[in-house]
């Protein structure tokens, strides 16, 4: 215990003095955590003041912490990235004097700029361990360098956040059907669940049928839960999962889950309710990106999404004029992850891409202390991606059981500005559905001038692909529908 509070003490003048993390610190507070969990089965009242678990801090040192994260984030990223040394050059900017209130005079970074050369924005001060690569769903990969203490500690506090947060114990076991080219989650999500004492089984993104059969088969694993107990996948491969139960007749009896994690797109309010039903289990979000880890946001129980404060600094910004977006309107998610949480990969005012309400006035929930927005309503892709955001596209049409999950759909642009919308449905003529969506849509304030409905996907304009379509091969074969694991066929 001793050594757990030098280690604690050790990492919070880390923070205050923007010095080097210890990984082992931060190592050494979760494992003392879960030793904790073990004895005494939940966590104490002080849980709430461990790293990245949003305890309330006073402002003026919230303060006084932001500002000393902002200057020796710039300091880092100018001295050692090629990328940020010629920017503040050019603009002749003095990183030692930067603040929240001048912060807005470096300049946005795109994430075309990482994209296009990931070398430029990895410091020379940093030893390169792991690239880890985004899906590529919204363009090209986006490639982010992390060091090996930089993977200790996102475990670490990822190890603290499973506990915590999801309420991992050693009987869960936990299955990851998340894309297996997406390296980091996959190697954090695999590192914490296994440090808590749970069990880990890798899914991918396999065929729908055979995840249902996975899922359903029993385990008989000494001290486990009989079935698989947690899932993580993103919202577009659990559709394509909800779907699957619902055709084949699956039922949420035959399943052992306790908790869905769902993260990466958006989750519609009628995929929740159906995904519930299908599988008897709750879901939960979070936000996180490979490009800002450990940073990242959590909803609250009225539904914003409450960002950290302690691994770096958020705002929300006109993404045409890169202005502050003003409460009530949509604006776009642009992060600065602080060292010496980030130390290969550094990043300043990156836009993500993550499109975002601000609430009007104050939250008045459990987390009003923290920095609120909307939940992410959509990527950027112009104005029209903000006018009619994905979030409302889904929340219209994910309900209907005569759309086929994953929905299919796309916007176009009419000569008089107006937007139709394009939607796959399982069969034509459909005119009592496409009577229902506009009367959905109407009530809901939609702008659309209309929606067409096409039952061939080759006929619909190009949609954006999602994560369901990663699809991985592999060598099984779903059993014939009516066909149960366990049912002794």
């Amino acid at each position: 215990m001793f050594g757990t509070a030098v280690s604690q003490l050790r990492y919070g003048a880390s923070i205050l003095l923007n010095r080097r993390i210890r990984p082992k610190d931060l190592g050494r507070i979760a494992d003392d955590m879960v030793r904790t969990l073990a004895e005494f089965g939940e966590p104490g009242a002080d849980s709430a003041l461990l790293p990245g678990q949003a305890g309330q801090v006073d402002p003026e040192v919230r303060r006084t912490v932001t500002r000393r994260s902002l200057r020796a984030t710039a300091r880092a990223a100018v001295r050692h990235t090629a990328y940020y040394r010629r920017t503040f050059d050019d603009l002749e900017i003095d990183p030692e004097t930067l603040d929240t209130e001048t912060w807005s005079r470096v300049p946005v970074t795109p994430k075309a700029a990482l994209r296009g050369l990931p070398a430029a924005f990895v410091s020379a001060a940093a030893t390169p361990a792991l690239m880890a690569l985004t899906t590529g769903t919204s363009g090209t990969p986006t490639a982010v360098w992390y060091s090996r203490a930089e993977l200790e500690t996102t475990i670490a506090l990822s190890t603290i956040s499973a506990a915590l947060t999801l309420g991992l114990r050693p009987r869960h076991t936990v299955a990851y059907a998340g894309c297996s080219r997406a390296t980091l989650p996959l190697v954090v999500a695999e590192e914490s669940t296994t440090r808590v004492g749970a069990s880990f089984v890798q899914f991918g993104t396999i065929d729908p049928a055979l995840a249902l059969e996975r899922l359903a088969a029993p385990l008989g694993l000494p001290g486990k839960a009989p079935q698989i107990t947690h899932l993580t996948a993103s919202a577009s491969y659990l559709s394509a999962l909800v779907q699957e139960a619902e055709q084949a007749g699956w039922r949420s009896a035959d399943f052992g889950l306790e908790s869905i994690g769902v993260g990466g797109e958006v989750l519609s309010a009628p995929l929740r309710e159906r995904a519930e039903a299908a599988f008897g289990a709750p879901l939960s979000t979070s936000y996180l990106m490979t490009e800002t880890l450990p940073s990242g946001g959590t909803p609250c129980s009225q539904g914003h999404l409450h960002h950290t404060t302690e691994f770096g600094h958020l705002e929300v910004l006109d993404p045409q004029t890169w202005e502050p977006t003003a409460p009530g309107e949509v604006g776009m998610l642009v992060h600065t992850p602080f060292v010496p949480y980030r130390e290969c990969t550094l990043l300043l005012r990156y836009a993500t891409g993550d499109l975002v309400r601000l609430p009007v006035g104050g939250t008045g929930c459990e987390w009003a202390h923290l920095p609120a927005t909307s939940a992410v309503l959509g990527r950027w892709s112009g104005p029209l991606s903000a006018t009619v955001p994905t979030r409302d596209v889904l929340d219209l049409v994910e309900g209907e059981p005569d759309v086929p999950l994953p929905a299919r759909y796309t916007l176009t642009e009419e000569p008089d500005g107006g937007a139709l919308l394009h939607l796959l449905v399982r069969a034509l003529p459909a005119a009592t559905l496409r009577r229902r969506l506009e009367e959905r849509a109407s009530a809901a304030g939609l702008p659309l001038a209309g929606i067409v409905l096409h039952d061939d996907r080759s006929k619909l304009p190009p949609s954006s692909p999602v994560r369901a379509d990663l699809r991985e091969h592999t060598f099984e074969s779903a059993r014939p529908v009516g066909v149960r694991a366990g049912s002794g066929a």
